[in-house]
C-alpha cells in the first residue's frame, strides 16, 4: 500500500506523455490487421522505456515484458487493442484522423496510449514487486476472426504463462473518473451469418416460371425469428439480427441470387452451437420450399467475455483503494462482443470499463459513430487504475 502515493504522482507525471500518445494515435488509424505504423510506434514508445518486447504475433501483435526486480513472483497481463473502424470522422479536432474512412470510434487509441502510461509507471517501479507484467498490444479486435484468436494461436504467451490478464475498455456509460465491475458473463459471444440464396431469376409478371429468391429471403428471415421465441430457453439471453438484405433485381425482375447477412449473440455456449444448427437447418429448408438453394457461412466468432469472479472482486477493491469506493461502479451486461473473450476462456481475467463522459463530449456520438470523442481527462484514470492493478496484483500475498 506504500506504493499508492508513489503511483499516483507518477501518473500524474505522466499525463502528458500519455495524452501525446493518444493524440498521435488517434490521428493516425489503422484498419483491422493493417495496423502497421501504429505497432511500429508501440514498439518504439516501448524501446524508449528499455521494455523488451517481441511481434508478429496475430499479424501486427506486440508483446512486452516488464520484470520485476525481486525473486519468484507471478505474472500477470494487460491488454490493449489497437485497431480502427471504416467510419469517416465528423467531429472537427486538431488531431482529428488524417485518413479518409477510417476513424478510433472505439477507443483503442485511448486503450494503447493507456497502456503506454501503464507500462512507464511499472517500468520505474519494477524494483518494488518480483515476477513480471506483460503488456499486450492486440490487433485485429474489430474484425473476425479476431486479434486475441490468433495471438494465441501464434504461441503469444509459450514459455510465460501468465496466472490472469486484465483489460480495460472506454465507455460514454460511465462519467469520468469511473470504473465499473462486474463478475461473470458481462458480454455476448458473436457469430456472423452470410447467405446466398440462389434460384432461376425472371420476369415478375411470369412468377409461375421461376424461383422467388427474394420471397426465399424474405421468409427465411421471419422463420428465423423463432430460434428465439420458440427453440431458445426462455431464460438464455441471445439476439438474432439481420442488417444486410441485397436483391439487386427490378421493379419487374427477380434476380437470380440474394444475400443476407446477419449476427447472432447469446450468454451460453453451449446454446450458441445448437442454435447455428437451428439457423442452418431453417435457411436450409425454407428455400428449398420456395425451390431455391442456400449457401450458408457461420464462421466460429467471438466467445462470450466471462470475467473471473476472484479476479474481479480483488479488481474492483483494488480500485477503490485508488480512485475511491464512489468512483467503483457495477457494470451493466450488454448483449455487445470483445474478442477479450478469448483471453477469458482461457486464464483467470477481469474486463472493465472506465468512463470518458465529460463536459466536453456529453452531446457527442456513442461508440461506432462518427461523432464519438472521449473526454481526455479520463485517460489519467484509464492509466493510473490499470498500473495500480497491476502492481497489486503483482505484490498480493
Amino acid at each position: 500500500m506504500n506504493k499508492l502515493e508513489d503511483i499516483l504522482r507518477l501518473n500524474k507525471q505522466y499525463i502528458e506523455y500519455v495524452r501525446s500518445c493518444y493524440r498521435h494515435l488517434h490521428a493516425h488509424p489503422e484498419l483491422s490487421f493493417c495496423e502497421f505504423e501504429t505497432s511500429l510506434f508501440v514498439q518504439r514508445e516501448l524501446s524508449g522505456m528499455g521494455v523488451e518486447y517481441k511481434t508478429g504475433f496475430g499479424g501486427n501483435g506486440v508483446l512486452g515484458k516488464i520484470a520485476g526486480e525481486k525473486k519468484g513472483g507471478k505474472v500477470i497481463a494487460l491488454r490493449a487493442d489497437m485497431d480502427a473502424l471504416p467510419i469517416s470522422e465528423t467531429v472537427e479536432l486538431p488531431w482529428k484522423s488524417t485518413r479518409e474512412k477510417v476513424m478510433h470510434a472505439c477507443g483503442h487509441d485511448a486503450h494503447t496510449a493507456c497502456l503506454l502510461g501503464a507500462a512507464k509507471i511499472l517500468n520505474e517501479l519494477k524494483n518494488s514487486f518480483a515476477g513480471a507484467a506483460l503488456l499486450i498490444f492486440q490487433p485485429g479486435e474489430e474484425k473476425a476472426p479476431g486479434g486475441a484468436r490468433l495471438m494465441l494461436e501464434d504461441g503469444v504467451f509459450d514459455g510465460i504463462e501468465p496466472e490472469l490478464i486484465i483489460g480495460q475498455h472506454v465507455s460514454v456509460d460511465y462519467p469520468t473518473g469511473t470504473v465499473a465491475f462486474g463478475a461473470g458473463k458481462i458480454m455476448a459471444s458473436a457469430d456472423e451469418i452470410h447467405v446466398k440464396i440462389r434460384g432461376k431469376g425472371g420476369h415478375g409478371a411470369l412468377p409461375h416460371l421461376l424461383n422467388d429468391t427474394v420471397l426465399a429471403a424474405s421468409q427465411s428471415i421471419v422463420a428465423l425469428q423463432q430460434v428465439k421465441s420458440r427453440l431458445c430457453p426462455p431464460l438464455t439471453p441471445m439476439t438474432l439480427t439481420f442488417g444486410k438484405l441485397i436483391a439487386d433485381g427490378a421493379t419487374n425482375v427477380v434476380p437470380g441470387e440474394v444475400q443476407i447477412a446477419g449476427t447472432f449473440r447469446t450468454m451460453d455456449e453451449t446454446w450458441r452451437e445448437t442454435a447455428k444448427q437451428h439457423i442452418r437447418r431453417i435457411i436450409t429448408e425454407t428455400c428449398a420450399a420456395c425451390g431455391c438453394r442456400a449457401e450458408i457461412e457461420i464462421p466460429d466468432g467471438y466467445p462470450c467475455v466471462e470475467n473471473n469472479v476472484d479476479v474481479t472482486r480483488k479488481a474492483g477493491y483494488f480500485a477503490q483503494e485508488f480512485m475511491g469506493k464512489e468512483r467503483v461502479k457495477d457494470l451493466q451486461v450488454r448483449m455487445t462482443s470483445e474478442d477479450f473473450g478469448f483471453f477469458s476462456q482461457k486464464y483467470p481475467s477481469t474486463f472493465y470499463r472506465f468512463g470518458v463522459r465529460g463536459n466536453i463530449n456529453s452531446n457527442t456520438g456513442d461508440l461506432h459513430t462518427p461523432t464519438f470523442r472521449i473526454d481526455e481527462k479520463a485517460l489519467e484514470y484509464g492509466s493510473g487504475v490499470m498500473a495500480w492493478l497491476a502492481w497489486r496484483f503483482l505484490t498480493e500475498e
